[in-house]
Protein backbone atom coordinates (compact mmCIF):
# COMPACT_ATOMS: atom_id res chain seq x y z
CA UNK A 1 0.00 0.00 0.00
CA UNK A 2 0.97 3.61 -1.11
CA UNK A 3 1.95 6.13 2.08
CA UNK A 4 1.94 9.42 1.44
CA UNK A 5 3.94 12.43 3.00
CA UNK A 6 2.55 15.90 3.73
CA UNK A 7 5.58 18.26 4.03
CA UNK A 8 5.71 21.85 4.59
CA UNK A 9 8.88 23.95 3.55
CA UNK A 10 10.40 26.92 3.17
CA UNK A 11 11.14 28.91 -0.20
CA UNK A 12 14.31 30.01 -1.15
CA UNK A 13 15.96 31.82 -3.38
CA UNK A 14 16.22 30.78 -7.13
CA UNK A 15 20.07 29.87 -7.35
CA UNK A 16 20.75 30.15 -10.89
CA UNK A 17 18.32 29.39 -13.50
CA UNK A 18 17.44 25.61 -11.60
CA UNK A 19 16.05 24.27 -8.29
CA UNK A 20 18.02 20.92 -7.65
CA UNK A 21 15.30 19.00 -4.22
CA UNK A 22 18.52 16.26 -4.86
CA UNK A 23 21.44 18.23 -4.59
CA UNK A 24 19.84 21.20 -1.83
CA UNK A 25 16.24 20.58 -0.45
CA UNK A 26 14.13 23.11 0.69
CA UNK A 27 14.31 23.22 4.68
CA UNK A 28 11.49 21.39 6.22
CA UNK A 29 9.18 22.86 8.62
CA UNK A 30 6.82 20.17 9.01
CA UNK A 31 6.33 16.59 7.61
CA UNK A 32 3.02 14.59 8.81
CA UNK A 33 1.61 11.02 7.34
CA UNK A 34 -1.01 9.78 5.60
CA UNK A 35 -2.08 6.60 4.90
CA UNK A 36 -4.42 7.79 1.99
CA UNK A 37 -4.53 10.03 -0.84
CA UNK A 38 -7.59 11.92 0.66
CA UNK A 39 -6.26 11.92 4.25
CA UNK A 40 -3.04 13.83 2.85
CA UNK A 41 -5.26 16.16 0.65
CA UNK A 42 -6.83 17.49 4.02
CA UNK A 43 -3.96 17.79 5.54
CA UNK A 44 -2.29 19.92 3.12
CA UNK A 45 -4.97 21.46 2.17
CA UNK A 46 -5.19 22.96 5.95
CA UNK A 47 -1.15 23.88 5.43
CA UNK A 48 -2.15 25.39 2.52
CA UNK A 49 -4.20 27.93 4.75
CA UNK A 50 -1.87 29.54 6.63
CA UNK A 51 -0.06 32.74 6.12
CA UNK A 52 3.07 32.00 5.35
CA UNK A 53 2.28 29.76 2.32
CA UNK A 54 -0.41 32.05 1.12
CA UNK A 55 2.41 34.38 1.09
CA UNK A 56 4.60 32.90 -0.96
CA UNK A 57 7.37 31.83 1.56
CA UNK A 58 6.41 28.57 2.15
CA UNK A 59 5.24 25.68 0.24
CA UNK A 60 3.37 22.27 0.76
CA UNK A 61 4.40 19.06 -1.00
CA UNK A 62 2.53 15.79 -0.94
CA UNK A 63 4.83 12.78 -1.72
CA UNK A 64 3.73 9.04 -1.87
CA UNK A 65 6.44 6.94 -0.73
CA UNK A 66 6.73 3.04 -1.19
CA UNK A 67 4.76 1.22 -3.42
CA UNK A 68 0.89 0.34 -4.32
CA UNK A 69 0.70 -3.62 -3.96
CA UNK A 70 -1.34 -4.95 -7.09
CA UNK A 71 -4.21 -7.73 -6.86
CA UNK A 72 -1.66 -10.47 -8.50
CA UNK A 73 1.28 -10.10 -6.34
Amino acid sequence: MTRFLVVLTDVRPLDGIWRNERACPERRRQVVGASTREAADRIAGAFMALGMVRAGRQRVKVIAVGRRRTADQ
